[in-house]
């Protein structure tokens, strides 16, 4: 199972071909011949580069057809269509280009124009009556295509506005999800989910997204689909008996096993929520602390404050022993707020699919919301159906989203998010206050005992005997501090800096994060004084970036920007491309090994695909899926627009 893009470059000079997409002689002459007579009929590259200029030449003065395919097999408009050339192919279209024309995989232009994203030439050929489930001889439709090439953008302009299904199967039973998790697009794997695609479809050879996720080892498609997901798709079996975890085993990706080991385990260690013990587990450990604190409070005042062995208190001293005993009593008030608050949970979409209407493609989806429109994806929630703010995160034990999520805490048995976090940092701050307080008049109680002897092993002796309350709450005191003291450092520093402990424990996976040299970067932080004031006073803060003031003079300037929009990324996922207006350079590499399976660099699909192969061999035995070529396979650097 895969799809493979290759870019090549059009040959400028037909004196300088010196390869072939043939091994035998004889092939090589027919080839060569092919190309010849393709080169020939400029209209074809006029069209895939745009050339107005020539295209009108070509048609208008030359009487050359834009409705007669090239020698290889394809149409103008698929050309113009791949390189997102609208005003060609709107040409093209009013010369009698045929919006339906097929090439010999069954392609349409509209199939062309998924593979880089071009949605300005999707949305004209789409408006002018191209049919949007048009299917290939693979029975691939577009939503197939941007999902092999990871085109999340234009997925979401033909399913939400032409109401494209993105859960069609294909005529292995494979839909969009199975591709996107496959290639490892995680973007689109989160808008699929978002769109309500199936996830336990199981293809023919009875594999669902989750199983060819694990089998290319791709963590992050494993990650989503589990997250969006439950335990019953972690135990499916294929064809061949095997779960997505044994897959990944037996092809040597540890750790997405591992992960998906574990997270079975997690998912068994669940009790049912209607459960009496699922509904004694949600109370979490709130309940424990809060006893403990109610305990350690009446052993503070039986044991050291109102203690008969121990001396009477000063009027001074006494006010501020039981300094401590308000401070923690008040320290659980704040507690019960924090635990029983919402933290900022994001409301649910709760509309019925079934009921939607087939002319109301996803109000489904917020086409216009900034996040979508800027290519963050990450903030589509699959289970909650929202577009989330940036900064929010979906709990996996809450199940919900919350607005600037910072944890969820088992002791309080709540998410700390935008809501609740002023207090839960006074709670924290205030345990520390009580902590300290009861713990030095504790130490100074007995240190000061009339009837100690002098001496050091007779004097532990004497508070270990008289003393016992005591000395059990200034050792249980010290442990606890100790924690509760780091936990409330760690929440001054990250209040100071405005950033949260989701963010420091991902800074490397959040883009946000990262400046322009790829070095960490908090555009939230806008100095600790402002920082800290605005989170006492209104208790949060506002996800505003902080932007430098330049010193740069006003004026007109020219930047040259390049965008490379199959970027590698690690474990082998690409970006997409959002914007199709611009310039991008594409890496031509020459594959030789390449003209057995991209005939003349065309379109090329297979839908034969095993896993029961070793991993060695897997590239080498799969077909060559959407290879995409012009003219020739050079090793220079093309530019494509």
């Amino acid at each position: 199972m895969a799809s493979e893009i290759e870019v090549v470059e059009e040959v400028e000079s037909r004196d300088h071909r010196s390869e072939s997409y043939s091994n035998g002689g004889e092939g090589a002459a027919t080839t060569s011949a092919v190309e010849d007579e393709s080169l020939r009929n400029d209209v074809y590259t006029a069209a895939a580069y745009g050339d107005m200029e020539k295209l009108q030449r070509l048609v208008e003065s030359e009487g050359c057809s834009v409705s007669e395919p090239d020698g290889l097999g394809y149409y103008a408009l698929q050309w113009a269509a791949l390189n997102n050339r609208t005003a060609a192919a709107q040409y093209i279209i009013e010369h009698g280009g045929d919006i339906s024309a097929r090439d010999h995989t069954g392609q349409t232009a509209l199939h062309w124009s998924a593979v880089r994203g071009a949605i300005q030439v999707a949305e004209l050929l789409l408006q002018e009556g191209a049919r949007v489930n048009a299917a290939d001889f693979n029975g691939y439709q577009t939503t197939h295509v941007a999902a092999q090439y990871g085109q999340t953008a234009y997925l979401c302009h033909v399913v939400t506005k032409w109401n494209a299904d993105p859960d069609v199967p294909d005529n292995d039973g494979r839909s969009p999800l199975h591709w996107a998790a496959y290639k490892g697009y995680a973007d689109c794997i989160r808008l699929l989910l978002y769109l309500n695609a199936y996830r336990a479809r199981q293809d023919k050879e009875g594999c669902t997204p989750l199983h060819w996720a694990a089998i290319r080892g791709n963590l992050e498609a494993c990650t989503v689909l589990v997250q969006a997901g439950k335990k019953e798709d972690l135990m499916v079996t294929d064809n061949t008996g095997l779960t997505p975890a044994q897959l990944a085993s037996d092809k040597n990706h540890r750790q997405v096993a591992f992960f998906l080991g574990n997270a079975r385990k997690l998912f068994e260690k669940r009790w049912d929520s209607n459960s009496f013990l699922g509904k004694l587990s949600k109370l979490g450990l709130a309940p424990i602390l809060w006893c403990i604190i109610f305990l350690m409070l009446v052993a503070y005042i039986h044991s050291v404050v109102t203690a008969s062995n121990l001396p009477r208190l000063t009027a001074g001293f006494g006010l501020f022993a039981w300094m401590g005993v308000f401070l923690a009593t008040v320290g659980l008030i704040l507690f019960y707020r924090c635990s029983s608050k919402d933290p900022g949970f994001i409301r649910m979409n709760m509309h019925n699919q079934e009921n939607m209407k087939d002319d109301e493609p996803f109000l489904k989806v917020e086409i216009n919301n900034p996040a979508l429109l800027d290519g963050n994806w990450s903030q589509l929630c699959a289970t909650c159906k929202i577009v989330r703010p940036l900064r929010a995160k979906h709990c996996s034990t809450c199940d919900r989203c919350v607005e600037q999520f910072d944890h969820h805490c088992p002791w309080v048995s709540n998410c700390i998010g935008k809501k609740n976090k002023w207090d839960f940092f006074l709670f924290l701050v205030l345990e520390v206050l009580a902590m300290l307080i009861t713990g030095a008049v504790a130490l100074t109680r007995v240190l000061t005992d009339p009837m100690a002897p002098s001496t050091f092993g007779a004097w532990l002796s004497h508070a270990g005997n008289q003393h016992v309350g005591a000395v059990s709450f200034i050792i249980t005191d010290f442990f606890l501090l100790s924690g509760v003291g780091v936990l409330t450092c760690v929440q001054v520093s990250q209040i100071a800096r405005n950033i949260t402990t989701n963010e420091m424990a991902n800074i490397m996976r959040y883009s946000y994060l990262r400046g322009p040299n790829g070095r960490f970067r908090n555009p939230y932080d806008h100095g600790c004084k402002k920082n800290c004031s605005d989170f006492l006073i209104n208790g949060y803060n506002e996800d505003v970036e902080y932007t430098e003031e330049s010193t740069e003079p006003e004026g007109i300037g020219m930047m040259q920007m390049t965008r490379n929009n199959n970027a590698e990324l690690p474990n082998g996922h690409q970006t997409n491309g959002h914007d199709n207006n611009h310039h991008h350079v594409i890496d031509v590499n020459n594959n030789k090994n390449s003209s057995n399976s991209h005939q003349g660099g065309g379109h090329v699909h297979s839908s034969h695909c095993s896993h029961s192969h070793s991993q060695s061999n897997s590239n080498s035995n799969v077909p060559l899926g959407l290879g995409v070529g012009l003219g020739r396979n050079v090793s220079r650097p093309a530019v494509v627009s």
